[in-house]
């Protein structure tokens, strides 16, 4: 498959969250934040997490005047940055450019570089402008109902709608995301608000990406905007590890 790129770097949140959770305004006017939009997320796996374990994720997301947007995506990991060793991989997966419903994108973080292959689903959803989230039992529904058979039989014998029949709900958090630009791309600055290690308070992950067609522009203008972010003092030197977190820290255990 022939992916795109998403670079993603993280911003400290003690730099540039003037209270939590808005940015602070001379972030906003360095990027030339022109809109900003709320969206709730959540993941659906068993309490043991055999779908995260197996390297896939089925997500539910919700953005202000949106539709109900279904994912599901397989994370394969890059070593060394052998992006093409990644995709060969997949492509042992039966994941190449026969089947156009599969989208291939490369998360580039600072150190760390991810293939995701995604499988989008909108549900029309026309009388909520809000960001509302469908329950634990609709949620399973709507993505066993809606489950590619990629996805399902990633093993045998249904396995990815039996693990849903039997999932809960990770999340949900409820994301800000401000709009603005990089050397004239979008550029998006998101906040999450996620649950900290020990449950018992707010941790501020604020991530800023651009999207990119282009390999080389993923590697130049993502070291170019490390530089300037670390001139501002507003860098922070760890990769994105959002899903992780929610995986890690949501779920079925109760929160103090």
């Amino acid at each position: 498959m022939t992916p795109n790129y998403e670079v993603r770097l993280l911003l400290d949140p003690d730099a540039v969250l003037s209270s939590k959770p808005e940015l602070a305004d001379t972030v906003l006017s360095t990027f030339h934040v022109a809109s900003t939009t709320k969206m709730n997320v959540q993941f659906l796996d068993t309490c043991s997490k055999d779908i995260y374990i197996a390297g896939w994720s089925a997500r539910i997301r919700k953005a202000e005047n949106d539709d109900l947007e279904l994912t599901y995506k397989k994370r394969y990991a890059i070593s060394g940055g052998e992006i093409d060793a990644a995709l060969t991989t997949a492509k042992e997966d039966d994941f190449d450019d026969g089947d156009k419903k599969y989208e291939a994108q490369v998360e580039w973080g600072y150190q760390k570089q991810t293939l995701s292959i995604s499988r989008k689903k909108n549900i029309k959803n026309s009388r909520d402008s809000g960001t509302d989230l469908p329950g634990e039992s609709k949620s399973r529904k709507l993505l066993i109902d809606e489950a590619p058979d990629k996805f399902d039989n990633w093993y045998p014998n249904k396995w990815g709608t039996s693990a849903l029949a039997i999932s809960c709900i990770f999340g949900p958090v409820l994301v800000t995301r401000f709009v603005g630009k990089w050397n004239d791309m979008p550029l998006n600055l998101e906040v999450w608000p996620l649950l900290n290690s020990d449950r018992t308070g707010i941790e501020y992950i604020i991530e800023a990406s651009f999207k990119t067609d282009s390999r080389s522009t993923a590697s130049v203008e993502g070291g170019n905007l490390v530089a300037y972010l670390q001139s501002k003092n507003w860098f922070l030197a760890q990769d994105s590890l959002k899903t992780q977190l929610i995986m890690e820290r949501y779920g079925r255990a109760k929160v103090v």
